[in-house]
């Protein structure tokens, strides 16, 4: 079972191990002896159940009878109106609510106190486990790198996926999390206990950032701008680099993507243009999207870049002899930039006024 704690800094998690084992039973029922535990010379014999077995259709009836009346001992009132809600209450204005849900129980409350109380009791009453965990600021850490083959074993793979896919469900709304849940579903299958251990620390992440969203604001100008940056050769696998993007359109953020590219890049600036292409396509969808309900882009769509090679190879008509190896797809940025479609920028130079002396380096080299 799984508690959950509502308080003014947020969700706190807690576990119950085996809920349903807890489940007395009112009725007979008997069990054939489990494989590897039969008893010699009584094989024939079977097993009479006193607590509920998950897999019983009587364990969750047994086990909200169990909780019930545990509950009615700790001075809880039963809500008239729905059975699996209960109340207590302390002076006139104190109160502990809490919400039962097959094995999962939700409670909240006004008074710190009533909820420390409340948490120690079910500790008591029942095996918990403190699933409460610290939180980190970062989801990932910068300098490690993940790969199919780690050495650290096998994990548990049903667990990983389910982790994987609650973080993937957590980007329709969360763009800081993007980047690591889609690094993570490239080990969907055979994930390492390394794998898992970084998916645990992304949760971790969540937990200290709950207050985080996305605000949009009206009133403001409706222009679609974008955002684009990739890696280089971030993939410890195959060196594939991985392009990233972001669409803002008046206020906050609205369409984003990471995604691992097709090719391998030779330089930062390669993997940087690929990024801007792929964002160019969105881009051009989106401007054809906002079209159809009225909100038509006039000017090109600022494309915000941070490597000034990579906007040197964009904008140069000319065919290059060191870029004739990228996939054709990508080369047609160059006509969006011509057709007004898109303007790449480099964002970093507008502002803080300068050019550094890297970057000009890198703009000479490719």
């Amino acid at each position: 079972m799984v508690l959950y704690r509502r308080t003014r800094q947020g969700w706190l998690l807690k576990g119950v191990k085996s809920a349903f084992l807890n489940g007395i039973l009112q009725e007979e029922v008997y069990v054939d002896q489990p494989e590897g535990f039969v008893i010699n010379g009584k094989e024939d014999k079977v097993y009479k159940l006193y607590k509920a077995l998950y897999g019983l259709k009587q364990a969750p009836r047994a086990w909200y009878g169990e909780i019930d009346s545990y509950f009615a001992k700790c001075g809880f009132e039963k809500s008239l109106s729905e059975a699996t809600l209960y109340t207590k209450t302390r002076g006139e204005h104190d109160i502990l609510i809490v919400s039962i849900y097959v094995d999962d129980i939700v409670y909240t409350g006004n008074n710190q106190e009533m909820l420390d109380e409340f948490k120690e009791d079910m500790k008591e009453k029942y095996e918990m486990s403190d699933l409460e965990c610290k939180s980190v600021s970062i989801p990932l850490v910068a300098t490690e790198k993940l790969s199919k083959e780690d050495g650290s074993g096998a994990a548990d793979e049903e667990k990983y996926r389910k982790v994987v896919g609650s973080l993937l469900y957590l980007t329709a709304t969360r763009p800081d999390v993007m980047y690591a849940a889609s690094l993570l579903a490239r080990y969907m299958h055979g994930p390492s206990n390394k794998h898992y251990g970084v998916a645990k620390r992304v949760l971790r992440y969540v937990k200290g950032t709950l207050d985080y969203g996305l605000h949009y604001m009206k009133g403001k100008k409706a222009v679609l701008v974008g955002f684009c940056d990739s890696d280089w050769g971030g993939s410890a696998d195959d060196s594939k680099s991985t392009s990233g993007y972001a669409f803002s359109f008046g206020s906050g953020v609205f369409s984003w993507a990471s995604v691992k590219q097709n090719c391998v890049a030779l330089s930062t600036a390669e993997a940087e243009y690929i990024s801007a292409a792929e964002a160019t396509t969105q881009a051009i969808w989106l401007r054809f999207v906002l079209e159809d309900f009225g909100e038509l882009q006039a000017e090109a769509t600022p494309l915000q870049c941070d490597n000034t090679s990579a906007i040197s190879i964009s904008k140069n008509p000319v065919f290059h002899q060191r870029t004739k190896h990228i996939d054709r797809r990508y080369h047609f940025i160059k006509d969006a930039l011509q057709q007004g479609i898109v303007d790449l920028i480099n964002y970093l130079r507008d502002k803080l006024g300068v050019v550094s002396a890297q970057s000009l380096k890198g703009s000479i080299s490719v």
